[in-house]
């Protein structure tokens, strides 16, 4: 039995019925979920990285299950390999991502951006410009995840009001980045809403991103109130 037919019988394995239920209801269009929660899914992921056999796995068939995809995505980011292999993998992978959970799972674990940080800069361009729904997703969450930084704000923010995209995903993940910039530059990030250069769901679903937060207070959230639009 080849590594991906091993991978996929423990995952079938590991399934979890309710809890296939209960996520196939936030992962809409997705069929083939088995239901494996997301800590057991990514121990499974450094297990495969840690072994020899991490390229084959990646290099098999194409995934049958959500969860496979799910565990290709981690192994890029967690197997030791070159920089430039980890580029080429990941601009081959990114083209299969078709729901927020796949997408937003692999980049909170792309953690070798942390260090490289420029390069990343540069690879994320294209997908900021993509008609692809999950390419622009893709590049907003990577930029909420790892560009978080004064250098970075006014690169980002301008590649926000060029993102025009009627995916309910992209502009929720738009507006899940631009809530959790403010958290740290909150007179930038009003500055910016009250230029008011996005589109209308995309700028209201941000503002109210941000009143649910608690680290907001209740001033701020009544002044950002005032700008959401009717």
């Amino acid at each position: 039995m080849d590594i991906v037919m091993e991978v996929r019988k423990e995952l079938k394995l590991l399934a979890d019925e309710k809890y296939r239920t209960f996520h196939s209801k936030l992962v809409p269009g997705k069929e083939h979920i088995l239901g494996v929660r997301m800590p057991k899914l990514r121990q499974l992921a450094k297990r495969i990285s840690a072994g020899e056999g991490w390229r084959t796995y990646l290099d098999g068939e194409p995934s049958e299950y959500y969860e496979e995809e799910l565990l290709r995505g981690f192994i890029i980011g967690y197997a030791r390999m070159p920089l430039e292999e980890r580029l080429k993998r990941l601009k081959a992978f990114i083209p299969v991502i078709d729901n927020w959970a796949v997408c937003d799972g692999t980049c909170s674990t792309l953690k070798f951006t942390e260090k490289n940080k420029a390069v990343m800069w540069d690879f994320l361009q294209p997908y900021f410009h993509s008609d692809r729904a999950y390419d622009i997703r893709f590049a907003s969450v990577m930029a909420m995840d790892y560009f978080q930084e004064e250098a970075y704000l006014p690169k980002v923010l301008d590649l926000f009001e060029q993102i025009r995209h009627d995916d309910y995903y992209v502009k929720m993940g738009v507006a899940w980045a631009v809530s959790m910039f403010y958290i740290r530059f909150p007179k930038e990030i009003e500055a910016f809403l009250r230029r008011d250069r996005m589109d209308d769901f995309t700028h209201n679903k941000a503002i109210q991103k941000i009143r649910e937060s608690r680290r907001v207070t209740p001033e701020e959230k009544a002044r950002l109130n005032a700008l959401k639009r009717k």
